[in-house]
């Protein structure tokens, strides 16, 4: 097998070959590491490819799983493998090594998953860009000159480059699918609960925060949930879990659906046309599948949404000093990024009033978003309010950003994906467009809390009526 036969196959689909014995998983990883070495100097999104790969594949197979053999790039932020580096794109965490397999990290390995390396990320995952002065600057697949999204930026340019079909990814403020849609891939964002974060993150940033994959295929997505899903010893709650296997959903009809949807702004931003338009044509589209579709949003504050997302992702990282003291360093320029050290110093001033303030917004979005999903059954919004944008836009690597500057630009352009970070809801970012200079344009579906089963139907039914399997970006190992 070559690498344009390698990069045909979904995740299920290489994984079939593998059980078939058309490939042995040795091979996969060779191919894996080729696919590395084509593309890799080009775009920088793997920062590291395990010298004990192939021996990896090998052990990916002794068991029944999905994904058996499949190659796999886990994020350098949230789950942690034993005896693995995870360095969160800081200098910082330069040299870390988890004394521990992170639960999310065993599911993927029982479902067969050989991880044989790590995808970049910006330092600590807060910007939605990925370029740091430790890693360099993730370049995406579609312009080189554009961003890949952050903070998943290492995974989506990735998958859609070819190197693997399926990849790790984190949503904390958007972070599966800002990448996803600047990318053209499908990345859905589970509900708070549905995916352990443990041991030792059980509700990472406050409960905005998920773990979850970036894929090119609707069925790799459920098939992955699938095994991944369910809470363990220690979560804080424990959601409904689904009525059946998410892969039955696949084939599944949708149903006579209530369908909110929105091209709008939510702020002072404006949406970029072409991207309205696509948001515009799914709606249109939705309707001619015998859904009721009409225009409406949630009747929130979208500013200040969006104050919380920023205040919350602060407080996460406040509490980082005692990490740099048990590694012997400090919270200065020798260890940190301008942006991100100021954003640090930012968050440790927040009073605990306006911490409580800020986990009382969330209550209130929370109750009002829940009262909008009683009438609707799916709300559809842009992914991004832009297109990809140039590289360095809101880096953390500037020092000419004051923290307020920083989240502002970052609003700009992903202001429709913090409200469901803040829920807890479930929200699917899909490949729907592509402006008329190639790049990919993402369309956001989200569902009542607890509903990843009606993104996976509906993501099937777009997967077959707007369908990107043959959008191939310019860089990509096939070519």
């Amino acid at each position: 097998m070559n690498l344009v036969e390698y990069a045909q196959y979904d995740g299920l689909g290489l994984a079939e070959i593998i059980r078939q014995g058309d490939i042995t998983p040795t091979e996969a990883a060779e191919l894996f590491i080729a696919a590395v070495a084509k593309v890799n100097p080009q775009i920088n999104s793997v920062i590291e490819v395990y010298d004990d790969a192939l021996d990896i594949a090998k052990a990916a197979l002794n068991g029944n799983g999905p994904f058996g053999g499949v190659p796999f790039l886990r994020k350098d932020l949230g789950a942690t493998e034993v005896g693995r580096l995870q360095e969160i794109g800081s200098r910082l965490f330069k040299g870390y090594v988890p004394d521990k397999d992170s639960f999310l990290m065993t599911r993927f390995k029982k479902a067969g998953l050989a991880t044989m390396g790590r995808s970049t990320v910006p330092e600590l995952g807060i910007s939605g860009q990925t370029e740091t002065i430790l890693q360099g600057i993730t370049r995406n697949p579609w312009d080189l000159d554009r961003m890949a999204g952050g903070s998943s930026g290492g995974a989506a340019a990735s998958v859609a480059a070819g190197i693997v079909p399926v990849a790790h990814a984190s949503d904390g403020g958007g972070s599966i699918r800002i990448p996803a849609s600047c990318c053209g891939l499908v990345g859905l964002n589970p509900s708070r609960g549905r995916i352990s974060a443990g041991p030792d993150r059980q509700d990472p940033m406050f409960g905005l925060a998920r773990e979850f994959v970036v894929s090119r295929s609707v069925r790799d997505t459920a098939a992955m949930l699938n095994a991944v899903h369910g809470a363990e010893v220690g979560d804080p709650f424990i959601i409904v879990k689904p009525e059946r296997p998410y892969t039955e959903e696949l084939q599944a009809p949708a149903g006579n659906l209530r369908i909110a949807f929105t091209a709008d702004s939510w702020g002072p931003y404006p949406v970029d046309l072409e991207i309205q338009k696509t948001v515009e044509k799914v709606a249109s589209v939705c309707e001619k599948m015998g859904h009721a579709v009409e225009a409406d949003s949630p009747a929130l504050d979208f500013v200040k949404v969006n104050t919380v997302v920023m205040n919350v992702f602060g407080l996460a990282d406040a509490g980082i000093a005692k990490f740099a003291e048990s590694m012997g360093r400090e919270l200065n320029l020798d260890y940190l990024e301008p942006g991100t050290l100021k954003m640090i110093e930012r968050a440790r001033s927040l009073t605990i009033a306006e911490a409580m303030e800020s986990f009382e917004v969330m209550r209130q979005v929370r109750f009002t978003v829940g009262q909008f999903f009683q009438k609707y059954d799916l709300l559809i919004t842009p992914s991004l309010s832009l297109l990809p944008q140039p590289h360095g836009l809101f880096s953390t690597k500037r020092d000419d950003l004051e923290p307020h500057e920083f989240w502002e630009n970052d609003f700009r352009i992903f202001q429709h994906m913090g409200l469901f970070n803040v829920t807890g809801t479930p929200s699917i970012s899909l490949p729907l467009g592509q402006s008329e200079s190639g790049l990919p344009i993402g369309v956001q579906f989200a569902a009542p809390f607890g509903d990843e089963a009606a993104l996976i139907r509906i993501a099937a039914a777009f997967e077959e009526a707007m369908p990107w399997k043959d959008r191939i970006p310019p860089v990509h190992v096939s070519k």
